[in-house]
Formats: structure tokens, C-alpha cells, sequence
């Protein structure tokens, strides 16, 4: 039997607009109403950032509990990932959601160039995050801009920082970090099965390269990142015009490669995530 394949969409990210994109969802109840129909077009995982009213970045935990609700609320079983990116705030608040206890949360295990700044994430804010994780029972997802990201991780599972199965997200695409290339895709998923076989992982392209990188995803055994956190448009000229679109888009590609989208009980059960009644 060929795996299912988890499907994450992220759904709002820090960058794009309603400028950029009408369709992208900036209050909370927009975020819910969004995960639902994402989630019904057959995402299991949701990627969640939070904006304020007037759609610029935050880490209010508040925010991120309401979320939390919502989604449990409408989107029985799904995977709730919060995000402790460097957009949305500094330091230790990146972490300040974590003791609401979503499923995941994203750990970026380095730093790395973005388009306009650096990506900081030191090793004690690095090793803080891991640690209230830990102490939370909330899986980590691995974000690896670049090759250093992936062996740090294993050696965070391997001496107990990182605890149970590592899931590592492979993000290609970032302009000033590790470019769209198939034989470096290649690599990281050889590495990473080499070093830690029994990890998961998922691939993400931005922009342009989403479609790609979902295509080099199936291909490979893998799992797969859609939504307008990572491109707004479906393609140079035509606005996407839901996540749910995007979503159902990926669904098909999975048909293609003759694996189906994963239920929210399969997606748990491939991540050594509890079961939710």
C-alpha cells in the first residue's frame, strides 16, 4: 500500500497581504473559517501564524489560543502547527504560545540569509524553543533552510533535546537561502534518511516553486506544504483564490502520483501523534 500523503497548508504566514491577495486570511475567525475549508478539501495539517486586526505580524498568545479553539472547534482530529518564526516577534516571545499545547510547532534549528535580513535563531533560542516543546509535550516540525539545519536536528534527537521521531520540513525557494535544485533535494532526503530512518518529512517551495516542490515531494515518498503563506498567486498572472483551492490542487496532484490525501487519524499516526477522540 503506497503512504498517505499529509498535506500542511499554511495558511496566512507574516508576509502576504490583502493587497497582495483579497483571499488571504488576517483575523482570527477569517483563520478559522479558512482551516475549515482547507481542511474539508483534505489538509490535515494546518501551519498557523497570527496577524492583528490591521494584518501586521504578532505572537500574542491570546490570538493563538482563540485559533487553537476555533479550528479544534470545526476542524475535528486536524493537526494544529503553531509557528515561532522570527517575523512575528524576538526572542523568547517567539515561544510564548507553546503552553497552549497545539499538536506541532515549527523549530528553525539555525540561521540563514531571507530576502532583506538575517534569520536569526541562535543556539540558546534554538535550544529554549526545543526545551519548551519538551516540557509541553508539542512535537517539533524541523524547518531546514539549508543542510547545517538537518544534521543539527539529528544531534538534537539524538541527545534527547528533540524528543520522539524527528519531522523535518525541507524549505527551498527563499530568495538568499537554499535555491529551488533537485539533486540538492535528493541529498536531504538521502541524508536525512541516512542519519535518522525513521524521520518524516515534508517538502515546501515558495513562490513560484510550490508546485515543484510537491511534485518532487510525492515523487520521493514524502509529504507535501501548500497555501498562501507560501504563494498567493496559482501562477504569474491569476490570483489563488483560497487556500482550500490550493489545497484541493495539491489533492489532485497526490492522484497523480497515486497516493491519497491523508485523514487527520492517518496524518496523527504517521507522526507518532496521540489520537484525539
Amino acid at each position: 500500500m503506497t503512504t498517505p500523503c499529509i498535506i500542511t497548508v499554511a495558511i496566512t504566514g507574516s508576509l502576504p497581504t490583502k493587497a497582495n491577495n483579497p483571499a488571504v486570511p488576517i483575523t482570527v475567525a477569517e483563520q478559522v473559517e479558512s482551516t475549515q475549508a482547507a481542511f474539508e478539501a483534505g489538509a490535515s495539517l494546518v501551519h498557523a501564524h497570527v496577524r492583528n486586526d490591521d494584518g501586521t505580524p504578532t505572537s500574542d498568545p491570546d490570538r493563538f489560543g482563540r485559533l487553537l479553539e476555533g479550528i479544534r472547534k470545526h476542524c475535528p482530529g486536524m493537526i494544529v502547527q503553531f509557528s515561532t518564526g522570527g517575523r512575528s516577534g524576538a526572542g523568547e516571545e517567539r515561544g510564548g504560545m507553546i503552553p497552549l499545547k497545539p499538536d506541532m510547532a515549527s523549530l528553525a534549528t539555525g540561521s540563514c540569509n531571507f530576502p532583506t535580513r538575517v534569520y536569526e535563531n541562535s543556539p540558546q533560542l534554538v535550544d529554549w524553543l526545543a526545551d519548551r516543546m519538551r516540557t509541553h509535550g508539542v512535537k517539533p516540525e524541523v524547518e531546514a533552510f539549508d543542510l547545517s539545519m538537518i544534521f543539527k536536528a539529528v544531534e538534537m534527537a539524538q541527545d534527547g533535546r528533540i524528543a520522539g521521531r524527528l519531522h523535518v520540513q525541507f524549505v527551498m525557494g527563499v530568495k538568499n537561502a537554499m535555491p529551488v535544485d533537485r539533486d540538492v533535494f535528493a541529498f536531504y532526503v538521502r541524508t536525512l534518511e541516512r542519519l535518522a530512518p525513521d524521520a518524516t518529512w515534508t517538502g515546501a517551495g515558495v513562490g513560484r516553486h510550490q508546485d515543484t516542490l510537491q511534485r518532487w515531494a510525492l515523487d520521493h515518498g514524502g509529504h507535501l506544504r501548500t497555501g498562501l503563506e507560501d504563494n498567493v498567486r496559482l501562477d504569474r498572472h491569476t490570483l489563488a483564490p483560497s487556500n482550500a483551492a490550493l489545497v484541493e490542487r495539491a489533492a489532485a496532484l497526490c492522484a497523480e502520483y497515486g497516493r491519497h490525501p491523508a485523514s487527520a487519524a492517518e496524518a496523527r499516526a504517521l507522526l507518532s501523534l496521540p489520537a484525539t477522540a
